[in-house]
């Protein structure tokens, strides 16, 4: 897992959203309540304040200090371990809930899968949730991508249904589902050009393109009143130790 996010951190905890309710209820729905729950690339913890509500003890890894830091102080009860997924030793006893949000792709792609599988006990579940960031106007919509466009035409987006096709693809998990949820948020300009400040393809471009890209949100948010509406698609991928067709 790459850090990207380590000098944005508190920005990022500020601004990014966190997950509906309705995402831990499916999360029971598919496989019960954990026993005890380990949680890839925790960030700052906006997936972590979701998982806590299923009162089971959790232990969070991230790579990043900076981010591990406030992560550490938002949640003193949870188990922060300063280790990607690739690089931790799993303990004496295996967690029932594997989950992962917003951070799957960070994971090596070549052995995510087989690693959260094994690394599970039996009977246990993966969960890897994230959001799909949409817009609810698809004026707004067109003109923020226009923007985003000219500073990169290059820039890739990943298909709505990617971890889906992952997880599925990966021949190591049976019972794969996903379920999603829509959600509207109201970013005001400044909200939304701070939530732009901290995602990854932004951090990445040089002082110049990233003064450029926020200039330019600047203009387009103001000619369409000064605030963008978010269609906030979180979608959720479930899956079960075992191979498909295991008994």
């Amino acid at each position: 897992m790459v850090n990207v996010f380590g000098e944005v951190a508190a920005l990022y905890d500020d601004v990014r959203p966190g997950y509906p309710d309705a995402v831990r209820e499916m999360i029971v729905d598919y496989g019960g309540a954990p026993a005890t729950i380990l949680e890839l690339g925790a960030g700052t913890g906006k997936g972590t304040e979701l998982l806590l509500g299923l009162n089971a003890p959790l232990t969070a890894l991230e790579p990043d200090p900076r981010m591990a830091a406030v992560l550490r102080a938002k949640f003193p009860t949870v188990e922060v371990v300063e280790a990607a997924f690739e690089e931790w030793l799993p303990p004496y006893g295996k967690p029932g809930l594997i989950a992962c949000a917003m951070a799957w792709h960070w994971m090596d792609a070549a052995t995510r899968n087989r690693r959260a599988c094994d690394a599970l006990g039996g009977g246990g579940v993966l969960a890897v949730f994230q959001h799909k960031y949409g817009y609810a106007d698809r004026v707004q919509e067109k003109a923020i991508s226009d923007v985003l466009t000219r500073v990169d035409p290059t820039v890739a987006v990943r298909g709505d249904h990617w971890v889906r096709d992952d997880v599925l693809g990966s021949g190591v998990w049976r019972d794969v589902e996903e379920r999603r949820v829509l959600t509207y948020p109201v970013f005001s300009k400044e909200r939304y050009l701070q939530l732009t400040r901290t995602f990854s393809p932004f951090l990445r471009h040089t002082p110049d393109d990233q003064r450029r890209a926020l200039e330019g949100l600047d203009a387009a948010i103001d000619g369409f009143g000064g605030s963008v509406t978010l269609e906030l698609r979180t979608s959720l991928v479930l899956a079960r130790k075992g191979r498909p067709g295991d008994r």
